[in-house]
């Protein structure tokens, strides 16, 4: 899928500049682009607020993590007091 909105493309780098009504309009077409490597800026008007890119997986990062033992232990007292407003 491609976007189908409107947009400003700069030359020369992998960035797309598109208003916030064509983002609401097309976000599956945005997102396709994003990960196919394409950066896209959201806009107010002339204003950039947000930006959408891929996120990038490292295969085998978490290879070998082994969560201790003691992880679902329950937690000290001191420390869910901590968590209490």
């Amino acid at each position: 899928m491609t976007f189908r909105g409107g947009g400003r493309v700069h030359k020369g780098d992998a960035m797309r500049i598109v208003d916030v009504a064509a983002a609401q309009a097309d976000l599956d077409g945005l997102i396709d682009l994003a990960r196919s490597g394409e950066e896209i800026v959201i806009a107010r008007g002339e204003v950039p607020v947000a930006r959408l890119v891929a996120i990038r997986r490292e295969p085998g990062v978490l290879k070998g993590f082994v969560l201790p033992d003691t992880f679902f232990d329950p937690l000290p007292d001191e420390e869910l007091d901590a968590w209490e407003p």
